[in-house]
């Protein structure tokens, strides 16, 4: 009875330990510490595809997260995607001639938008709209295309 015991409380220790563990990393991998929107200004960008890009995805330049998305929203007459987003006001100096991509970190990772400065003398401010985008890439559309194209050229032989 007392050996049921204890191994009844070492299980339940072990569960609440767990689901603390877990809690905590939930709690740590979602946060928006490392980018404050206290001082920041807002430019948009037009996309035709912005495939899985999500509201408080960021937006970096050189690896260096800049900024972050507000929303992702679809404009009826022009037929795409126009996305917002904050940059923080350090980064003043980005110019506007700068072309936004939407890009995936790693193979499966979430996707963010990536800053490539151009070479303008002219900086980015608030209101602003960055004229050169990239869609995102498809993975699913990329493999249809290779598919297909290997089953048009094995049957022309």
């Amino acid at each position: 009875m007392q050996q049921t015991r204890s191994v009844e409380l070492g299980t339940g220790l072990f569960v609440l330990l767990g689901l603390s563990a877990l809690f905590f990393l939930t709690t740590q991998t979602t946060g928006s510490s490392d980018f404050s929107s206290s001082d920041a200004y807002e430019v948009t960008a037009r996309f035709d595809n912005v495939g899985s890009l999500k509201n408080r995805a960021p937006v970096a330049m050189a690896g260096v997260t800049i900024g972050r998305v507000t929303s992702v929203e679809f404009d009826p007459q022009g037929l795409d995607a126009v996305v917002t987003f904050m940059i923080d006001a350090r980064f003043d100096q980005i110019p506007d001639d700068s072309d936004a991509s939407i890009l995936t970190s790693g193979l499966l990772g979430s996707q963010y938008i990536g800053l490539q400065p151009g070479g303008s003398e002219f900086y980015l401010e608030a209101d602003s709209e960055i004229q050169f985008t990239q869609s995102a890439i498809i993975i699913e559309n990329l493999i249809s295309k290779y598919l297909f194209s290997q089953g048009s050229d094995s049957g022309s032989k």
